[in-house]
């Protein structure tokens, strides 16, 4: 099985699990229902799609508090990603995976929506900016 190390930047905390990959920026306000981890933006690639507990891959969070708002929220109901990966993580989604325990990396060496697919494993040592993907089969 193909292995890829990836390296940059992250929040305190470890993750695994299955990829679910968007080309897209994300809102945890209006593209997510948060009681339900459902992506209910009919505009957005993972309509349909839901983040619980996987590794969600995306650019980066739009908008601003509402982000930092919603994914704690998420994370104390349960229906949060395990992990998530930004090509550049904006404040607002730092702020809220440090406040909610869940690991981010952002900034990593290769473009991470050109090197993980949805399905890959994925485990993400956010206290050293690692992320390991085992490519599926």
């Amino acid at each position: 099985m193909e292995k890829i190390i990836l390296k940059g930047h992250g929040t305190e905390g470890k993750a695994e699990g299955i990829a679910l990959v968007s080309k897209e920026s994300m809102s945890f306000f209006s593209d997510v229902n948060y009681q339900t981890g459902e992506v209910v933006s009919a505009v957005h690639d993972l309509h349909g799609k839901n983040v619980k507990d996987v590794i969600l891959v995306f650019r980066s969070a739009k908008g601003g508090t509402g982000t930092a708002m919603r994914i704690p929220e998420m994370k104390r109901i349960g229906t949060a990603p395990k992990g998530m990966i930004n090509q550049l993580a904006n404040p607002p989604v730092v702020e809220a995976a440090i406040m909610a325990g869940i690991p981010l990396v952002d900034r990593l060496d290769k473009d991470p929506i050109e090197v993980i697919e949805t399905g890959d494993y994925i485990r993400i040592d956010g206290d050293n900016g690692i992320v390991e993907v085992e490519k599926k089969r």
